[in-house]
């Protein structure tokens, strides 16, 4: 799992071409959601001690870790949808309200890759 959160931020920082597989997209979200819980526990623990400067240095932490991994998200799912043969305007999708097109690229998300080369690379390793 690490294994994909580390090629997501470090191998492909800003790589938004090419593809990415299943797993990797979702180890990389699963992580960053770990992160974001971490993040959110200290800084629900630190108020509710009335801690107000640990409080205000772990919000402006979890900001900037939050702004860092946004183009690798971004990234990420950009090349997730390559994977399926989708370009990465699809993302725009979540833009229809009602969580209409969240879910439907949630559903996108989790199909399973294009088992051939497409436009967008080489089938990638798992």
């Amino acid at each position: 799992m690490l294994y994909y959160w580390k090629k997501a931020i470090v191998d492909n920082y800003v790589n938004f071409s090419g593809r990415a597989s299943r797993s990797e997209y979702w180890c990389f979200v699963l992580l960053n959601f770990i992160i974001s819980m971490v993040f959110y526990i200290i800084t629900f623990v630190l108020a509710s001690n009335g801690v107000s400067d640990g409080l205000t240095v772990v919000q402006v932490l979890s900001w900037l870790v939050s702004l860092a991994l946004f183009l690798p998200g971004l990234g990420v799912s950009v090349r997730r949808l390559h994977d399926i043969g989708k370009s990465g305007w699809w993302l725009f999708i979540i833009l229809i309200p009602c969580c209409i097109g969240l879910i439907w690229l949630v559903i996108l998300m989790c199909k399973g890759s294009e088992m051939n080369e497409n436009e967008y690379g080489p089938v990638p390793e798992d």
